[in-house]
């Protein structure tokens, strides 16, 4: 594996990794805060917040992943 491809995957790995992290703790806090509301809806008590959770930190990697594709592909075509 070259240089340039390890630095991709890096990028990669880390922007993924603070995307879950992100996702995850923003799902959990508007999960909590969705309860302490003044008027609760349906929706925030039929959904788990352990399945609201993995949602966001799925979408957080998803993010994650397309950002640092997306840095990769500005910075190759800069080049």
């Amino acid at each position: 594996m070259d240089r340039k491809t390890k630095r991709l995957l890096l990028l990669v790995v880390s922007c993924s990794l603070a995307g879950v992290v992100l996702g995850g703790t923003t799902s959990w806090a508007e999960s909590n805060s969705c309860l302490q509301a003044s008027t609760v809806t349906s929706e925030c008590l039929t959904k788990d917040p352990i399945t609201k959770t993995i949602e966001g930190m799925g979408t957080g990697l998803a993010a994650g992943a397309a950002a640092a594709f997306g840095v990769a592909w500005q910075h190759r075509h800069e080049d």
